[in-house]
């Protein structure tokens, strides 16, 4: 089976012609079963959370907060704390989309046998899918770094309200609001924020996610790499996979001879891994995938 390549050379558009061929050879992989997503922020836009990057593969902002300025830093972690705090309200009230409810669906009909996902959003679990990996972790949990509790974000929330009164209807509204829940606000509105310590000892809570500088749980990572030799093929949807963290997977699974298909809008670092990209909106690409595969019924 030859490479399939998305763009037109000199970056010309493709004829119908091409793009169906694409989209037959992306369902030939699906349709053989043991399929194992990697998903990442593009997955999520159509939900109204925007990525990193976009399609030209240059970040929107600066580096995200690390994990060793947050820990070091009390009065970063009260910048964080703030945005994340008017941030989660955007997150907390994101619904799946179209693309969350395809994978959900390849998944019920045994087609997706794994899930990993690089999202913290939980958009993939809300449309259904059991099972799934979350290798940076989610933003509806959170951490105590003392004692190692683990709490709702809901609790956090409430707690943050009682104690700030008054700060959400002063603060202004975000101006942008990125995956990681992290919200654009102001100076003077950061430095009245109030942020609250963990109820069991009194240490200092994160959320249950992985920061830059921070590394994903050994465990994790051996089972991801596991379930990576174990598949059919992986399917990469929604990721520039511009960080180590997803792009390993992508090189494991092509140094091993699993076949590596890409759906993501812009470029990707692991296009010369691929067998299949399109280049395309991932909610309308995968609602065509789904009916080709019930064409084949």
């Amino acid at each position: 089976m030859t490479q399939v390549e998305s763009r037109l050379p000199g970056g010309g558009t493709e004829t119908a012609a091409e793009a169906r061929a694409r989209l037959e050879v992306l369902a030939d992989l699906v349709a053989d079963g043991g399929v194992l997503v990697l998903s990442g922020a593009g997955l999520s836009t159509e939900s109204g959370i925007p990525d990193y990057r976009g399609e030209t593969g240059r970040r929107r902002r600066a580096e995200p907060m690390t994990y060793q300025v947050f820990t070091g830093s009390a009065a970063a972690r009260r910048r964080y704390w703030a945005r994340s705090h008017l941030g989660w309200r955007h997150i907390a009230a994101a619904r799946p989309n179209e693309g969350h409810r395809a994978v959900a669906e390849l998944a019920r009909r045994g087609l997706v046998t794994g899930i990993i996902t690089q999202n913290v959003d939980g958009l993939q679990q809300a449309a259904g899918a059991d099972g799934v990996i979350e290798l940076h972790g989610a933003l509806d949990r959170v951490v105590c770094l003392a004692c190692g509790d683990r709490t709702p974000r809901a609790r956090l929330d409430e707690r943050l309200r009682a104690a700030n009164p008054g700060w959400d209807a002063r603060a202004a509204a975000p101006g942008a609001v990125n995956p990681d829940g992290d919200a654009v606000l102001g100076d003077a509105e950061v430095a009245a924020f109030r942020v609250v310590d963990c109820e069991r000892c009194g240490g200092v809570l994160k959320p249950d996610v992985i920061f830059f500088g921070e590394n994903v749980p050994p465990a994790r990572v051996r089972d991801c790499f596991a379930r990576t030799e174990a598949a059919g093929a992986l399917l990469v949807l929604g990721s520039s996979l511009t960080v180590l963290s997803g792009y390993r997977f992508v090189r494991h699974a092509a140094a091993r001879g699993v076949p590596v298909a890409i759906v993501n809008q812009g470029a990707t670092r692991g296009d010369e891994h691929a067998l299949v990209r399109l280049d395309a909106p991932l909610g309308a690409t995968l609602r065509a995938l789904l009916a080709e595969l019930d064409a084949r019924l």
